[in-house]
């Protein structure tokens, strides 16, 4: 089972999980955690490879990796603790496995905050992930990983999140990056039906107004799903908007999470 952490309030019978990205760990929440935690029980989880699910999985996974296979990580650690719903909180990545998951299981979630969401790769990023793709047995993936961290988040005042997340990145193994970098394969069928399909579970997208890459093919899908997506923008503020805007993040989902709770 992967590693997860729980802040329980005993208040309330509501959950709120948290998902973070790929190269990330549990870790990049530690500014949402003392404010969630005064409304919701919080359940933190570090995906397969990452933070504290690194050593004791490293042997434990030799399939290949799919979204399937991550979102059934999550819904281990739900059944375990049985939670019978919760609310759910990605970044960047973890919002497809987020969104993977309530195509699954979606009785589960009971809704979803897709933050820095990932609903299409633009022309930039599917270059990138031909770089990736060439280079990933080549070059030391911490070099493509800082590569892929300051085309996403460019500006200076994306630096902070960008230096988090490539310090979470160090803790990874060579083995783990390529595997995780192999679900690219598989990332434009499973964003095309995320794109066409609306389930009937509230969304918010929260998206940085730099987000360059990511916030036009948001707007989009919004516009087409309008009986259950919003879309807040943050000005100011790149991809990780969680670490970047931490109070205006946190005031937003807080006051949308306690409105269908």
């Amino acid at each position: 089972m992967i590693s997860y952490t729980i802040y329980k309030n005993e208040a309330s019978a509501e959950w709120v999980t948290f998902v973070h990205g790929a190269g990330g760990s549990s870790s990049i929440w530690f500014k949402q955690i003392r404010d969630f935690q005064k409304h919701f029980n919080v359940l933190l989880l570090d995906l397969r490879g990452h933070g504290n699910s690194n050593e004791q999985i490293k042997t434990a996974f030799k399939q290949k990796y799919t979204f399937k296979s991550i979102a059934n990580d999550v819904i281990e650690v739900i059944d375990h603790l049985q939670i019978e719903r919760s609310h759910f909180v990605g970044i960047s990545l973890g919002s497809i496995v987020i969104r993977q998951l309530a195509e699954m299981y979606p009785t589960r979630i009971k809704s979803m905050i897709l933050g820095g969401a990932i609903l299409k790769m633009n022309f930039r990023s599917q270059i990138l992930m031909r770089l990736g793709n060439t280079f990933k047995y080549v070059l030391p993936y911490l070099v493509l990983y800082k590569f892929f961290a300051f085309v996403i988040m460019p500006k200076k005042n994306h630096k902070n999140a960008r230096l988090l997340f490539i310090n979470e990145a160090k803790k990874l193994y060579q083995k783990e990056f390529i595997k995780w970098f192999k679900l690219t394969a598989e990332i434009n069928p499973v964003l095309r039906w995320f794109r066409q399909v609306e389930l009937d579970i509230p969304t918010l997208y929260v998206m940085g107004e730099e987000d360059y890459m990511f916030l036009p093919s948001v707007r989009q899908v919004v516009a087409n799903h309008a009986k259950t997506a919003e879309l807040f923008v943050i000005q100011n503020c790149g991809h990780v908007v969680n670490v970047e805007q931490p109070l205006i993040f946190n005031e937003k989902v807080i006051g949308y999470l306690k409105a269908r709770s």
